[in-house]
């Protein structure tokens, strides 16, 4: 069978490629074609758009880029057709993705969706559109069957493929020693800095980071940085700084850390998972933010570990709360506040709990080569 899969930023291709695997295993003749990343091509997908073109955050920078924005969409659109497959197989990037399943219904294919948009937090008219235009809808979180439920929609409830991703990669982590050495670290505590995986996340929200580590000087700071973006961005922040810089090995990072610093994303639920006690925050530009604010309605927490658990769990630092001295407060109580740091654990504990038994990668495998073959 032909699958065509779309994903349009860092953890949708770390999804998308863990489905690849398990898909395989179900059908070993599979053919895979579509927009991703590194991993999805390394798992066996022909890449026709990397989502390093596609990525960009907040209102105002689709704004400013709507003609690349389109212009990917069509493209999209175009190769689809082209390539004829027998299943659409989109992951989370909404804005994106439910363009490409209006388009893949009206010429009749068959549209799977794989990690639901956020439509319980903002934009719930977006509920019509996706029973009219995806055949089948799997979600992670454990309210959102509820949630479709109560709009009348049936939809599968695969849990959180995160609990696969991290339970797999963490047994091979280097020990902290070990890790310090091959990364010519220091003998001091670790704190880890994740700013994001689009350039835009990075820029707003590296620089406040980088100042905490003049005001820790008994901690090493360590940036976890991505491949597909240049090392001058980096560079540019770094100058006058004396941190170092982890590619490519975040949850070792995370793991071998004291605390971390999170930039609001996939990335918060991950050291959730791991066990390190984080902050959270998210900058971004001031129109962007507004808007946001005014769009979202009904949740009260931005990061996936208070979502899930409906509790302050981990401090989020929001636009202007996203500042030197907040920052510094909230990372003196997670390093230094043993109530703090012990009770947030045994909320990540009671967090790991709720997002199921693993293999979500398999149980939406189930779903897609069904609607595949369907």
């Amino acid at each position: 069978m032909r699958y065509y899969i779309v994903a349009g930023e860092a953890s949708g291709d770390l999804h998308a490629s863990n489905l690849i695997k398990a898909i395989r295993e179900k059908d070993p003749e599979a053919q895979f074609r579509g927009c991703g990343g590194d991993l999805a091509q390394q798992a066996g997908a022909e890449l026709f758009m990397h989502y390093r073109e596609m990525a960009f955050m907040g209102f105002w920078e689709v704004f400013v880029n709507l003609r690349t924005v389109l212009g990917n969409i069509k493209r999209c659109k175009a190769d689809i057709l082209n390539w004829k497959p027998d299943v659409l197989v989109l992951v989370d990037y909404p804005g994106f993705n439910l363009r490409i399943a209006q388009f893949a219904k009206e010429r009749h294919l068959k549209v799977v969706y794989y990690i639901s948009p956020q439509i319980w937090a903002w934009k719930k008219g977006r509920i019509k559109q996706i029973k009219r235009d995806v055949d089948e809808m799997m979600v992670i979180l454990p309210f959102e069957k509820d949630f479709y439920a109560k709009h009348g929609m049936d939809v599968h409830y695969v849990g959180h493929p995160l609990l696969d991703a991290v339970s797999r990669d963490l047994p091979n982590r280097p020990d902290v020693r070990n890790f310090k050495s091959d990364n010519n670290l220091d003998d001091r505590e670790i704190i880890a800095l994740l700013p994001g995986s689009r350039r835009q996340e990075v820029s707003a929200i590296l620089p406040q980071m980088l100042l905490m580590a003049d005001r820790f000087p008994q901690y090493q700071f360590v940036v976890s940085t991505v491949t597909w973006l240049p090392k001058e961005l980096y560079d540019k922040y770094l100058q006058g700084h004396n941190v170092h810089t982890v590619c490519g090995g975040t949850y070792a990072l995370v793991a071998n850390a004291k605390a971390a610093i999170v930039a609001s994303g996939t990335a918060t639920l991950e050291t959730a998972m791991i066990g390190t006690p984080q902050v959270v925050c998210y900058a971004g530009s001031e129109l962007s933010y507004l808007i946001a604010k005014h769009l979202i309605s009904g949740i009260n927490y931005i990061s996936l570990p208070n979502l899930i658990m409906d509790a302050p769990v981990v401090t989020e630092l929001i636009q202007h709360d996203y500042n030197p001295e907040r920052l510094e407060k909230e990372l003196r109580l997670i390093t230094e506040d043993e109530s703090r740091i012990s009770t947030m654990k045994a909320q990540y504990s009671e967090l790991y709990t709720k997002l199921g038994n693993g293999s979500a990668s398999a149980k939406a495998a189930e779903v897609v080569v069904a609607a595949a073959r369907g």
